[in-house]
């Protein structure tokens, strides 16, 4: 009852309202969420993190504002933010349907269309608690290697997530990228950590993104990370997206590079099999043709 008081007196003084009930949100590991109704008849969601890393929750609610401007899928309005929180408007959620799931699709390709400056963002971030490199590159493939991958190979063999031989063997797929990344494409508006846990499929009939690590990257690896740890109605999704921006020839084969990251992610955080599949994606594009 403490805890709850201190956060909704800590809405209230960011907001300028009052905050007439709290609900506490089960899922989150990383915050604690609350649900807050305010004075105004409006629902909210405020995010807290004692002791956050600096700039926690700013490079998320940048993010948040800067996917909604796409004008595609759907994002909720930051309505404030401060150095331990982070509060955004409710979303009742719904069941997903295959009608959400392709409207969702179409809105997704909308966003990534928006499009960015550069691969890259103008401040670092975070996916999770682990830092995430954003400093541009020019190029897709050396972004990706250079500010995705590598970093977490040096951490994952740091954590014994991996060895140094599996290490190796995603050194090698990495030397390999501008064969394995298919063609050039243009730096895409795109979430970076597009897992089926930040897509709130709502009750008002549109999906919405949240907790996202935007930045401008590669399109395949929204899709990528939608198909690694599934979500309902995938085939739906991917179907509607393409018919708004068709996906270049082999797509399906890239996206055990696109899970490099955060497969890596996964091991450095969390250990288990995820340096595992890590190695096995890597060697999956080593192979060669059957």
């Amino acid at each position: 009852m403490a805890r709850m008081a201190g956060t909704a007196a800590r809405a209230e003084a960011l907001l300028g309202l009052g905050v007439v009930s709290t609900t506490p949100v089960a899922g989150g590991d990383i915050c604690t969420s609350t649900r807050l109704r305010l004075t105004d008849g409006h629902g909210a969601i405020i995010k807290t993190r004692p002791h956050a890393p600096e700039g926690f929750f700013e490079r998320e609610a940048e993010g948040l504002s800067w996917l909604r401007a796409a004008g595609g899928a759907k994002v909720p309005h930051v309505l404030a933010v401060a150095e331990d929180c982070l509060i955004v408007d409710w979303v009742e959620p719904g069941k997903p349907t295959t009608d959400l799931a392709e409207r969702f699709g179409r809105d997704l390709a909308a966003t990534h269309l928006a499009g960015a400056e550069a691969f890259g963002a103008s401040k670092d971030g975070f996916i999770g608690l682990a830092p995430l490199p954003n400093r541009s590159m020019p190029a897709w493939p050396e972004f990706f290697a250079s500010r995705r991958v590598m970093p977490y190979v040096r951490a994952a063999v740091d954590r014994r997530a991996i060895t140094s031989d599996d290490a190796a063997t995603i050194e090698s797929a990495m030397r390999r990228i501008h064969d394995l990344a298919g063609p050039e494409e243009p730096p895409a508006r795109i979430h970076g950590d597009l897992w089926s846990g930040n897509l709130v499929w709502g009750s008002d009939g549109d999906v919405w993104l949240i907790d996202p690590a935007a930045h401008g990257g590669h399109r395949e690896t929204d899709l990528a990370m939608l198909s690694l740890f599934g979500a309902p109605h995938l085939q739906r999704i991917l179907d509607a997206y393409v018919e708004v921006s068709p996906l270049a020839d082999g797509w399906h084969a890239r996206l055990p590079l696109h899970q490099l990251h955060p497969l890596l992610v996964h091991a450095v955080l969390f250990g288990g099999t995820y340096g595992v599949r890590a190695v096995a994606a890597a060697r999956s594009l080593l192979a060669p043709p059957a």
